[in-house]
């Protein structure tokens, strides 16, 4: 059973392993309103996605000490049966959004790796890829509805307690929302990691830079050289 099975993240909710890292942000009068707005929300009636119990789930399908590689979405899929917890997955059965697409052919174009034929990127999440939203939740059908709602504080948070570690990290920033949540992110740049910028996946941007970025296997050459293991994308 899911630890991550409450309305808004609490002490309790939150994975053990980022426990440590996000309790200051849990406990300040921003996540208190970020769960009275949910709280009401839903109350109200409205869908929120993805549902409870999977709102948290990159942090629980990758603990804060295996992070090998960080992707930063916006947030979450707004239509039915699209969102589960991770930056640009969706369940198997679900159409592979257009993003995904795109992020697939990069993939086979820089490493050779032919597309899945579904749209779950647990796989990667298991080996280490955190694939962390800005917001973790939408409103059905109104993309970036619960931006600056209070989930940034805990995004943010999560994003600095991987690189104050000491561990080398390959961050992927694609296009301006991701650039500028790093941004937010003291000593990110000059440190141990790698901080890979692209434009976004999207169809309105891929072939602006993204197609060619050579993201993946630049990712997996910087871990292998610093001895953590490529992920097999």
């Amino acid at each position: 059973m899911s630890t991550v099975d409450s309305v808004s993240p609490d002490a309790t909710s939150v994975p053990a392993s980022w426990r440590a890292a996000l309790s200051g942000v849990l406990e300040t009068r921003e996540a208190r309103r970020l769960g009275g707005f949910l709280k009401a929300e839903e109350a109200a009636g409205k869908r929120i996605y993805p549902p409870q119990g999977s709102r948290l789930r990159a942090l629980e399908l990758t603990p804060l000490d295996a992070v090998k590689v960080v992707i930063l979405g916006q947030d979450p899929y707004h239509g039915a049966g699209q969102a589960h917890g991770l930056a640009f997955s969706v369940p198997e059965g679900v159409r592979v959004p257009p993003s995904l697409v795109n992020i697939y052919k990069e993939i086979a174009s820089d490493c050779g790796a032919p597309a899945p034929g579904h749209g779950n990127l647990e796989r990667w999440a298991r080996q280490g890829v955190l694939l962390l939203n800005n917001a973790l939740t939408v409103e059905e059908g109104r993309a970036g509805s619960h931006q600056k709602v209070g989930w940034e504080a805990l995004t943010d948070a999560a994003v600095a307690a991987v690189a104050a570690r000491a561990e080398p990290t390959a961050f992927m920033l694609w296009g301006n929302h991701a650039r500028k949540k790093a941004e937010r992110v003291p000593g990110l740049t000059g440190g141990p990691h790698l901080v890979l910028t692209a434009p976004h996946p999207s169809p309105l941007s891929a072939h602006a830079g993204f197609f060619g970025c050579r993201h993946f296997s630049q990712a997996n050459d910087f871990l292998e050289a610093n001895g953590r293991g490529a992920i097999e994308w």
